[in-house]
This record gives structure tokens, sequence and C-alpha cells, in this order.
């Protein structure tokens, strides 16, 4: 994941100063996906301008939940990103359901 961070930061695609938020909050979203699902997940990358957003793809069509007072989970989201928020995908019965969950980092105030 941090190879991956690198390349998006470079002197045509600056990301200084988004990168360890990036790299904490990557790691959160796909460790969820990970964790909390019995099939496959997939993390995604997208720059546009100034901002970084995030995405984090698994098989559980449920809302994300926070599972409880120990642990850091969705707080880390809430807390680190400019905005965040989930969907879900193929709800409709056609290619493989899931959830897709998102962030954004360095979107203008």
């Amino acid at each position: 994941m941090n190879e991956v961070l690198r390349l998006y930061d470079s002197p045509r695609r600056p990301l200084p100063t988004l990168l360890d938020d990036a790299r904490l909050l990557a790691s959160e979203l796909l460790g969820n996906a990970i964790r909390h699902t019995q099939g496959p997940a997939a993390l995604k990358l997208r720059h546009n301008g100034s901002a970084l957003r995030l995405g984090a793809w698994d098989t559980d069509p449920a809302p994300p939940t926070d599972p409880g007072p120990d642990s850091y989970g969705l707080h880390l989201v809430d807390t680190y990103a400019d905005d965040w928020g989930w969907f879900q995908v193929n709800a409709s019965g056609t290619g493989a359901a899931g959830k897709y969950v998102w962030c954004e980092l360095g979107t203008p105030a």
C-alpha cells in the first residue's frame, strides 16, 4: 500500500501533506473490509487536483458499523477524513453485491 501511495506523490501531483493520513485511512478501510467480511476486498485510490479519494469494496452489503468503544474503526475515518460515506454496490441483484466505503482527504474547505 505504501508503494501505491508513493506513486501518487510526484512533483506533478504533490501529496506530501496527505500521505500519512492516507496511509492510515487506506489501512483502516481495507483492514475493515478484510476483517469483517467473508469474501474478497479491494482498495481504490483516486486523485483529483488537491483531493485524494480512498475507497474499499467488500462483499457484505450491510452498512459499516462501529464494533464498540474499544475499536478505532470509523472513529479514525471520521476524525482524519474531510468527508466519508458508503453505498451499496449492485443492490439490484445483478453481479457481485457488496458495499463501497470511501473517504476524501485534501478537499477544499
